[in-house]
């Protein structure tokens, strides 16, 4: 239930400020979309963990190109 709604605040970020921005992100799938996939798969608090790291990752110093959601065994 709480992955839902942080669903659909990332939904709501995607429809309003993300599409009147420019693109800036360095990775694919967008940071929004990362998160989006991340809380649909493994729930809020570990999705939430998934979609930090890698908000944490999108920086100068950083990497960029295609960094899909980890498929995590045992699950």
């Amino acid at each position: 239930m709480i992955a839902k709604l942080f669903i659909g605040l990332a939904r709501l970020w995607q429809w309003g400020p993300s599409a009147i921005l420019p693109p800036t992100c360095r990775y694919t799938p967008s940071c929004s979309a990362y998160a989006i996939t991340a809380w649909s798969r493994y729930g809020a608090f570990k999705g939430s963990w998934l979609a930090l790291r890698r908000i944490l990752r999108c920086h100068p110093w950083g990497g960029s190109g295609h960094d899909p959601v980890p498929l995590i065994e045992n699950e």
